[in-house]
């Protein structure tokens, strides 16, 4: 049996898109999505209940929920 993702690809997708069209270099907006997600990946490496979703995924719907919601803004 597969287990259904907790997300909406579709969803992934659209914020993954978002964040590259509001951030002015490509580049550096992949590299921050990467070391967020690698931070995150070691922070969470001793709570087994928190891998239900890959630390990249994570990271893009983190970072694109910092842009909608500016009082929640991080290091973008």
């Amino acid at each position: 049996m597969q287990k259904r993702p907790i997300f909406d690809s579709t969803q992934l997708t659209r914020r993954a898109e978002e964040l590259i069209s509001a951030a002015s270099n490509r580049y550096r907006i992949t590299v921050q999505v990467a070391n967020r997600a690698k931070r995150r990946r070691y922070e969470d490496f001793d709570n087994m209940d928190e891998h239900q979703m890959k630390p990249v995924m994570r990271a893009i719907f983190e970072m694109s929920d910092e842009l909608t919601q500016p009082e929640i803004i991080g290091d973008i």
